[in-house]
């Protein structure tokens, strides 16, 4: 689990298992990346922040916020008709990004084609969840895509207020409005691990 959101702290996470053989094994890993497995690389001050945040995540107050600040998102963005995964949930909206651009095939990383977009919009950051992270490259150099091209717009832990949402729901807007225009992505290297964390250039199509 990251705790950066639904943990309310700036650092860390953490892993859990009930299987003694692979936690052993990261156990061992982490010692070597990381730090000991009693703060795995985090101050005590940060543990601590996770272990207080966690209970005040589930404070019912708290999580009535969390819940209708990210439904407020939801609901902004598509009313201006952006079709989102329905309903919006607690940590995360998410846009149907086969149906916002369908122009751009899926090997074109529209996902990836509209997290740039956005940030050039309006510098919020957002993730791919599509083609570029579940697809898969043959051997013959042929990208295949992914079950599904997503954009997540994660929500961080008490940071932002509805001028904040209004604001993203706007650069979202704008975005749906010239949506003809954007334009797909060429994969320029790709890493044998880590397909999600690489490079593009525009392919011009």
């Amino acid at each position: 689990m990251s705790a950066k959101k639904d943990g309310l702290v700036n650092i860390g996470g953490f892993l859990c298992t009930n299987d003694d053989a692979p936690a052993d094994v990261l156990k061992e890993l982490l010692i070597l990346t990381e730090g000991y497995p009693t703060y795995g690389g985090l101050a005590g001050g940060e543990l601590d922040a996770i272990a207080v945040g966690l209970n005040e995540a589930l404070e019912e107050d708290y999580l009535s916020h969390r819940i209708r600040s990210t439904a407020y998102l939801g609901e902004g963005i598509a009313a201006g008709g952006v079709p989102i995964v329905q309903p919006p949930g607690g940590p995360a909206i998410y846009i149907d990004v086969r149906a916002f651009l369908p122009h751009i095939p899926p090997v074109q990383f529209p996902g990836s084609a509209l997290a740039a977009e956005l940030y050039l919009e309006a510098g919020i950051r957002s993730f791919e969840m599509g083609t570029l992270i579940f697809g898969k490259r043959s051997e013959d150099g042929m990208e295949h895509a992914g079950p599904m091209d997503l954009l997540r717009l994660a929500i961080p832990r008490r940071v932002y207020t509805q001028s904040h949402f209004d604001y993203v729901i706007e650069a979202v807007h704008a975005m749906w409005r010239r949506r003809e225009h954007i334009r797909g992505l060429e994969l320029i290297y790709l890493s044998p691990r880590l397909r999600h964390f690489q490079r593009f250039s525009n392919s011009g199509r």
